[in-house]
């Protein structure tokens, strides 16, 4: 059996957690910031755990897991 490959745009945008949880960075904070609140900007920062619906589609584009 050949070994199943990983999508290169999620080992480049997401991480898991040790509990199998998915980390990735909140959208929209690269351009058209002068349209947001100061608190929008301040909330998007750092990383958030993505909702269990998206993160099973997720899994399976990285079969292996993500080995940094």
């Amino acid at each position: 059996m050949p070994k199943m490959k990983t999508k290169s745009s999620v080992k480049k945008r997401f991480k898991l957690t040790a509990t199998g949880k998915v980390l990735c960075g909140p959208g929209g904070k690269r351009h058209g910031l002068i349209n947001r609140t100061s608190k929008v900007k301040r909330q998007n920062t750092g990383t958030q755990v993505m909702r269990p619906q998206d993160a099973t589609t997720l899994k399976q584009w990285m079969p292996y897991g993500l080995s940094r």
